[in-house]
């Protein structure tokens, strides 16, 4: 199902290169248009969806979380507790900055219930040792679990080029990260980067999916040769008693793609949507990825009722929010100039779930939030021993 929402409070902060990070029925919004505000210090909103209205909810932090700022096109990650548990954290990397500076750290992203019942979050920085990625946006990070242990998977992106190569003229041109696979052990922050021979171009803006000790590589652009390989690069990562294993198998798919959003319908099931086909062609074909131990198959699926806004546009963008759900955007043309959001918004849809359910919103107590709070204000919060409130009293 696609289906039109209309842009509620806060909304005109939505911009290209957002991320949405799900935890259970709570969706967060991260990459929020230029620096926060002081009525809005943290850069990171609850989505809420309701009564067909999309709002962003201003979200606290606990007290000994790390600063996260407003970061585009990072690679986002959920790192289960267990092989197919619940998400309890998010891994971020990378990511431009409003002043479009290349980030290179790595942030890990958890909720915490206080006793007043609204989630906040925690954020904390990791440190990383041995071969540490570089800066970079546009890459892609996914948690492999080998023999009982479990680690990091990065590849592609692109940065700035090297200082010493830098001149007046080409100051901001980006170029391909090299094409390494890095490998990441969280528990002790240790970096080993695999030079394979099968990935001999750096790729950015593509899809990965992960099953178990794999991860697949879809489509993604090739700055250096203005390429979008139809292949998929399946990623194989064995975490012996001693050290890891990384090997690469390409197969050919014969879908080229860049900017697509893939999202996961069932544990083995995966539907990738969006994106681009060339520079000036969208790809309105959607495809679903059917995953097992070994085996991997691509099929095209029904394609939405794409409306006439979509259809015309030239740019499209969008994030998961999880549970077979997209949300999209489009720029506002020039007849429709007057509305305070820059862009129309739609919920794309292949799970069974409605999704104005599945990102509840966090009841009545919010409500109040729809106005700005002022600079100076300070929140107070009342609890119960008895716990005789309920959360809408």
């Amino acid at each position: 199902t696609l289906q039109i929402v209309t842009p509620g409070s806060n909304t005109s902060l939505i911009q290209p290169g957002f991320s949405l990070l799900h935890f259970g029925s709570h969706v967060f919004y991260l990459g929020q248009k230029g620096w926060p505000k002081r009525s809005c210090p943290t850069g990171v909103f609850l989505l809420d969806l309701k009564n067909n209205e999309l709002k962003l909810r201003p979200t606290t932090f606990t007290n000994d979380s790390c600063y996260l700022p407003p970061l585009r096109h990072p690679a986002v990650c959920s790192f289960p507790v267990s092989q197919g548990g619940e998400i309890t954290q998010y891994l971020i990397h990378g990511g431009k900055t409003p002043n479009n500076e290349i980030s290179h750290k790595l942030y890990i992203m958890a909720t915490a219930f206080p006793v007043n019942k609204r989630v906040s979050l925690c954020c904390s920085e990791k440190d990383l040792a041995g071969d540490v990625p570089e800066a970079r946006y546009g890459h892609s990070m996914n948690v492999v679990f080998s023999r009982g242990k479990t680690a990091v998977v990065m590849f592609g992106g692109r940065s700035y080029m090297p200082l010493n190569q830098r001149t007046t003229e080409n100051w901001n041109n980006v170029i391909d990260c090299e094409p390494l696979v890095y490998l990441i052990d969280l528990q002790f922050g240790c970096s080993t980067s695999f030079n394979l021979r099968e990935l001999q171009d750096g790729l950015s803006f593509h899809v990965s999916l992960a099953r178990n000790d794999t991860v697949y590589v879809f489509g993604g652009h090739s700055l250096g040769n203005n390429f979008r390989p139809p292949n998929v690069y399946k990623i194989k990562v064995d975490l012996p008693l001693g050290s890891p294993a990384v090997s690469c198998t390409v197969i050919n798919s014969k879908l080229s793609f860049s900017s697509s959003i893939a999202t996961q319908t069932s544990p083995d099931e995966f539907v990738i949507v969006g994106g681009y086909e060339s520079d000036s062609q969208k790809r309105l074909t959607c495809n679903g990825v059917f995953l097992d131990d070994e085996t991997i198959d691509i099929q095209e699926i029904e394609t939405p009722d794409w409306s006439g806004e979509i259809k015309h546009s030239k740019t499209w963008f969008g994030a998961d929010m999880g549970k077979g759900a997209v949300l999209f955007g489009i720029p506002v043309d020039n007849k429709h100039q007057s509305t305070d959001c820059g862009f129309f918004f739609y919920v794309l849809n292949f799970g069974d779930n409605d999704p104005a359910l599945q990102t509840c919103s966090q009841g009545s107590t919010e409500e109040q939030e729809d106005s700005m709070p002022l600079e100076d204000s300070e929140e107070f919060t009342f609890n119960s021993d008895g716990n005789i409130f309920d959360e809408d009293t």
